[in-house]
């Protein structure tokens, strides 16, 4: 028991110190050997807990987003989300984007580069399964919030599932990592986070606009 608890706590401190230090320098820069470093262990025994770098992204990734959602799941339950409305869970459901640039920088900016990171080398879809498991179980968390949005007309019918789900994400995950990551130009006076809950209003417009219309 002592022994896997130490083997444990080896693993997460590995994946907090190639965290650290992806975030800081970007996934390309950083060598397994640097990790290790940082990590207090040897380069063998790196790579006894995590086949490759590409294995040790991923793993890093899965990781750092199942935290953030088990975290979102304890705050959700104060949300009742059996007794919201489908435009009300959509609406919950954007917020948890501005979340994500308001306390998750870290995790939007080891986010930047990580997809294009395994396209460049190849990543094989049993390596992306974690990852893709993640982004899985959110799809399926979305279809609950579509179904009741169907079910009393709160969202825009004319905009399939997977069309709202796709667009969201990706709009909405672009805009937060852009932010986070220094690629907006931000003058004096702007107020980023005004500015990403505008485009949050208008997401949130263009699911619910056509219900709006109909009961004018």
């Amino acid at each position: 028991m002592i022994r896997e608890k130490k083997k444990e706590l080896t693993r997460i401190t590995i994946m907090e110190k190639g965290f650290e230090l992806f975030t800081e320098r970007g996934i390309e820069s950083v060598t397994m050997q640097e990790i290790a470093d940082a990590s207090l262990v040897g380069r063998a025994t790196l790579f006894n807990y995590f086949n490759s770098k590409i294995d040790l992204v991923i793993a890093i990734g899965s990781w750092k987003w199942e935290e953030y959602f088990e975290k979102k799941a304890e705050v959700s339950k104060q949300f009742n989300r059996e007794k919201r409305t489908g435009a009300e869970l959509l609406s919950y459901y954007l917020d948890a984007f501005l979340e994500l640039y308001h306390s998750y920088r870290d995790n939007l900016r080891f986010n930047y580069n990580f997809n294009s990171y395994l396209e460049s080398e190849r990543a094989t879809p049993e390596q992306k399964e974690p990852y893709m498991q993640m982004i899985n179980d959110l799809a399926a968390s979305f279809h609950v919030i579509y179904e009741r949005g169907m079910k009393d007309r709160t969202l825009n019918a004319s905009i399939s599932e997977e069309e709202m789900f796709s667009g969201s994400f990706h709009i909405m995950l672009a805009a937060v990592t852009r932010y986070a990551v220094g690629l907006v130009y931000i003058s004096e006076n702007a107020d980023p986070e005004k500015e990403l809950a505008m485009l949050k209003r208008l997401l949130f417009q263009e699911y619910t606009e056509e219900t709006k219309k109909d009961t004018v």
